[in-house]
């Protein structure tokens, strides 16, 4: 079953880009460099996309408390 494989390899590959720095996914893979950073941007492993988004967004004024 090709489909079968080929299916749990992306999603292991998915996986691992999520928890792995792109660095160190393309030297245990043995992939370019550039391939790991868009498996990981594919994967929404790219903590630094989301750090940036953090950093420029505008301070959100205090909620109101109570009825």
């Amino acid at each position: 079953m090709v489909l079968g494989t080929y299916n749990a390899r992306s999603t292991a590959l998915f996986a691992l880009a999520e928890e792995v720095p792109a660095a160190i996914l393309a030297r245990m893979l043995g992939i370019h460099i550039q391939v790991a950073v868009q498996w990981q941007k594919a994967s929404a492993g790219d903590w630094a996309a989301y750090a940036a988004d953090v950093a420029n967004r505008s301070p959100q004024p205090p909620r109101p408390e109570g009825p």
